[in-house]
């Protein structure tokens, strides 16, 4: 019979696919967890329309809008430590207030995230789709940007090619 298993060659093949699965999952974690550190991509102009008032643009596998969508109690757990809503709100997991359906969704409530973010307050507050568009972002001392002082430095950059191309 031909349909026997090679043990050793099945635990092999079982551990490299363990390995590549907690790497992708690993993967996935960590490109979440520095989404902002990541430069935006400088191929285009940027458009303030399509991005989040802080610059951002959210990718469409984002863990905290699919438990969002899915109303999925694990899955916001996740996004809940992921995002360290404890350490940065000091707010407690509750599966109805820890949600988020984006920032630029007007028809839709404001999740812990997006409802305390000072640089999303501070761009309505003065008209701006993005936070590209106001002067005052090299000097900005917005939470956000103490978090995240990298992605801070990108947005600054990123207006500079904004400004070029409305010139």
């Amino acid at each position: 019979m031909d349909n026997q298993v090679d043990r050793r060659k099945f635990l092999k093949n079982t551990a490299v696919a363990g390995f590549a699965g907690c790497a992708l999952l690993m993967a996935t974690k960590f490109n979440t967890l520095h989404a902002f550190d990541r430069l935006p991509d400088d191929k285009e102009t940027p458009d303030p329309l399509k991005m989040n008032y802080c610059g951002y643009t959210c990718p469409a596998d984002c863990k905290f809008l699919q438990a969002t969508k899915e109303n999925n109690i694990d899955k916001k757990k996740e996004a809940y430590e992921i995002w360290k809503i404890k350490e940065r709100r000091g707010v407690d997991f509750d599966e109805k207030t820890i949600f988020c359906w984006g920032c630029k969704t007007p028809d839709k409530p404001l999740g812990i995230v997006t409802g305390g973010c000072t640089v999303r307050q501070c761009a309505i507050e003065k008209g701006h789709q993005a936070c590209i568009e106001c002067n005052d972002i090299a000097t900005c001392d917005k939470d956000l940007w103490k978090h995240f002082p990298d992605f801070h430095k990108s947005m600054i950059e990123m207006q500079k090619s904004y400004k070029a191309a409305k010139n």
